[in-house]
């Protein structure tokens, strides 16, 4: 089916239910599917061509929803933006996917014109919440195309082929690889979502407060397709989480494992009520075992995992709330170090350097196939055919499968540092801290830490006589790469150690953070 299909299912059958809410603006299903139709038609009128590509550059509200259904609607590409990045990240992302829409909160005036002045394919510009300069609001765009008629582009097969959304690698934009999107990969997520996610006993709420610019926003998209109401928080604060959940009797919440540490921390985090929920989801990186089974002692039989990236989205497999629960009581304890089973549609397996598919706790790449996987990356064809080798798709996270068919994962053999939900790549960050003067050789690797999971963590050899500052370094670093990406902390070194091949050794950089810690990754 097309994108915007699944939500439709649900208006149709659905219609007074709400859809979208976030305190001060509410949309029922019905709502919601006629301001997105209002929004594709105006889209239409100004001139959108087929999978155009178009941005949303907002922090969480209601409309930024709406903006995304009515883009899909519209036949368009979705590109999503991390606000948080720097201008120069963003506009060199547009620029690669060759984004000529953009819809952005006015707070984010300053960024958008610059990102329009940088950005040459940048044609349409869209304040979501007030007309800016000659940029209507969205109340008044969407009035440009109510006389309009909402066409049917579809055809008989779904538009399996169809573009869906050009979406960066890295969360965190940068110079980061598009992925690929097609209705086949959207609709084969949602469809996995509906499976393991939709509960008959009670009317689901959904509560969203990840940024909806990054994995948050496709968890909505996926609570559509079940019909659930999606409440939506300007942003994560660990009580106003833990109020909303009781107060809107929420069923669905995705956290990254740093939100979920920070609401375990809550020294009243056990005076609310949790017994509506079903599925506390755990994505983005793995969950401290600890954490997991306290997880359960608080939340109670809800929580889960499961494990995807941006070129096989969210369900490449699946950790249920029954096993999790089980494991933290003693059953099979070590199925919480594990990320699950593969998905309903998706064959797994971990594989060696020669393309041969290992046999059970052998240490091998993980790798995949099925309908989930990325059809490629934009305009890359040497890349997509690097992660095609063997006929797998090639993850990138080294692993192994139990004798049960769990997998576990063990490390990365990409240069990644996962912080906070957000990936992050080492090089960008060294090429960044390298032209700082001063600066003679530098090298950036991931280190635990108890908020972050990861933090990013830059070691650098100063140039002779040059006199460098820890603070000043972190600062000059969030503001060319932006808060996400900036390094938490510097270490000054006389050198970096290199390999035999004259790399630098990120292992033996990495090894003394990670003493007593049976993975490497946190």
């Amino acid at each position: 089916m097309k994108a915007i299909d699944y939500f439709d299912k649900s208006a149709e059958l659905l219609p007074d239910r709400v859809a979208i809410t976030d305190g001060g603006v509410c949309y029922t299903y019905s709502e919601a599917r006629a301001a997105s139709v209002k929004i594709a038609n105006a889209m239409r009128a100004a001139g959108l061509r087929d999978e155009q590509r178009v941005a949303v550059l907002s922090a969480n509200e209601a409309r930024v929803l709406i903006c995304i259904l009515g883009l899909m609607r519209a036949g368009a590409a979705w590109v999503p933006l991390n606000y948080r990045n720097a201008v120069d990240g963003n506009a060199e992302y547009l620029g690669y996917v060759e984004t000529a829409w953009l819809f952005y909160q006015s707070r984010f005036t300053e960024q958008a014109h610059a990102l329009k002045a940088r950005v040459p394919t940048l044609e349409h510009m869209v304040c979501i919440d007030k007309p800016d300069c000659q940029n209507p609001s969205l109340d008044s765009f969407m009035a440009q195309g109510k006389e309009s008629v909402d066409g049917d582009w579809g055809d008989p097969y779904g538009n399996l082929d169809h573009l869906v959304g050009i979406i960066p690698t890295g969360g965190t934009t940068g110079p980061a690889k598009g992925v690929r999107v097609t209705s086949r990969a959207w609709g084969t997520m949602l469809d996995l979502a509906s499976l393991y996610w939709r509960c008959e006993d009670v009317e689901p709420v959904c509560l969203d407060v990840a940024p909806l610019s990054h994995a948050a926003g496709v968890v909505a998209n996926a609570a559509f397709a079940i019909g659930a109401t999606n409440v939506v928080l300007p942003g994560f604060d660990p009580l106003e989480t833990a109020h909303a959940i009781e107060e809107h009797r929420v069923t669905h919440v995705y956290l990254p494992p740093t939100a979920l540490y920070k609401m375990l921390a809550l020294p009243e985090i056990r005076r609310f009520d949790y017994s509506s929920l079903r599925i506390l989801l755990l994505a983005g990186s793995p969950v401290s075992i600890e954490k997991f089974k306290e997880a359960v002692e608080v939340f109670g039989p809800a929580v889960c995992q499961c494990y995807g990236q941006t070129e096989a989205p969210m369900l490449l497999t699946w950790l249920d709330p029954k096993t999790v629960a089980n494991a933290a009581a003693g059953i099979h304890p070590e199925r919480l170090r594990s990320c699950g089973l593969p998905s309903a549609v998706t064959r797994l397996a971990t594989m060696d350097e020669d393309g041969r598919i290992l046999p059970p706790f052998q240490i091998g790449e993980i790798v995949a196939r099925g309908s989930l996987v990325t059809p490629g990356y934009h305009n890359m064809p040497e890349a997509t055919a690097e992660v095609r080798k063997f006929g797998w798709h090639h993850t990138g996270d080294v692993g192994y499968r139990d004798e049960h068919g769990y997998f576990y994962i063990v490390d990365r053999i990409k240069d990644i540092i996962i912080t906070g939900g957000f990936n992050v790549f080492s090089s960008e960050v060294e090429n960044t801290i390298a032209e700082i003067p001063g600066v003679e050789e530098c090298a950036v690797v991931a280190v635990p830490d108890d908020t972050w999971g990861e933090a990013v963590k830059a070691f650098v050899v100063p140039k002779p006589g040059a006199s460098l500052c820890e603070e000043a370094l972190i600062r000059e670093c969030k503001q060319k790469l932006g808060s996400i990406k900036a390094p938490k902390s510097f270490e000054f070194c006389k050198e970096i150690p290199k390999t035999q091949a004259g790399k630098v050794d990120r292992r033996t950089l990495r090894a003394p953070y990670w003493v007593g810690v049976d993975r490497a990754v946190h």
